[in-house]
């Protein structure tokens, strides 16, 4: 029998080749550096100084809530601002050194005792005020990182993320970081075996470990959850009386006197 290659030929060429599976395309996503935008639209309409602040050391369990106000020079703006956070500890450095050269800034402190009495969000907003009016000269505009604007008598724009989206602002996280970690290096020798310089007053497992071991220095948050708990296993409270409470052997006496 002779077949026709004809139709061979089109019954193998109709066959379809598997088709490959699509790989998922990755995505990259572009992260962006703060710019001079803000700033620069204001001083094209005539305000100036602009300020922008920050502050770091909200989270911690021990050491002060440092906060920064710098107003950069429009001629002189530093070039890798960032978020104090997306920079390494030898890139802070160096970019702290050229802000402290080229721009005007201030730094204020909340220290624990004030965090104790006012709650972390009121200590850190009256810094960041308060670093405001140390600057050389009060500025006609100041951005803020986060949600609350400032009691200051200029006006103030708060930026959600903003230590990542304008250049005052990722300046001043830059020196507030600095400024506070250099602080909990000088804290750690005050009161050594709590590893401040290591962990800068973070809940790190090893500061944990440290305050169940030792129990809260002076430079513990007071109502801070681990503070209060190592507080308590370290000073215990001494037991309050039952007002209410029957005192049996006082009663006793009380009847054989009678």
């Amino acid at each position: 029998m002779i077949r026709d290659k004809s139709k061979a030929t089109s019954k193998t060429t109709s066959k379809k080749a598997p088709a490959k599976s699509a790989k998922p395309a990755k995505r990259v996503i572009a992260v962006t550096r703060p710019s001079f935008r803000r700033e620069r639209a204001l001083i094209k309409r005539g305000v100036w100084p602009v300020a922008g602040c920050d502050e770091a050391g909200r989270g911690p369990l021990a050491g002060p809530v440092v906060a920064a106000a710098v107003v950069l020079d429009p001629n002189r703006v530093p070039k890798g601002l960032d978020d104090s956070k997306r920079l390494t500890a030898e890139r802070r450095e160096e970019l702290f050194e050229e802000i402290c050269a080229t721009a005007a800034f201030s730094v204020a402190v909340a220290s624990p005792a004030r965090i104790d009495r006012d709650n972390i969000l009121r200590a850190s907003l009256w810094a960041l005020a308060r670093a405001v009016h140390a600057l050389p000269e009060m500025p006609k505009h100041v951005f803020v990182d986060g949600r609350d604007k400032l009691a200051t008598p200029c006006d103030c724009d708060a930026v959600i993320g903003g230590d990542g989206i304008v250049a005052s602002i990722a300046a001043a996280s830059i020196i507030a970081k600095v400024t506070r970690d250099r602080l909990m290096c000088a804290l750690a020798l005050d009161c050594p075996g709590y590893g401040f310089e290591q962990h800068k007053g973070y809940g790190v497992p090893e500061h944990l470990e440290a305050l169940d071991r030792l129990g809260p220095s002076t430079h513990h948050r007071s109502f801070f959850a681990p503070v209060v708990a190592a507080r308590l296993k370290h000073f215990p409270r001494p037991a309050e009386p039952d007002l209410f409470a029957v005192d049996t052997e006082s009663e006793a006496a009380a009847s054989a006197a009678a």
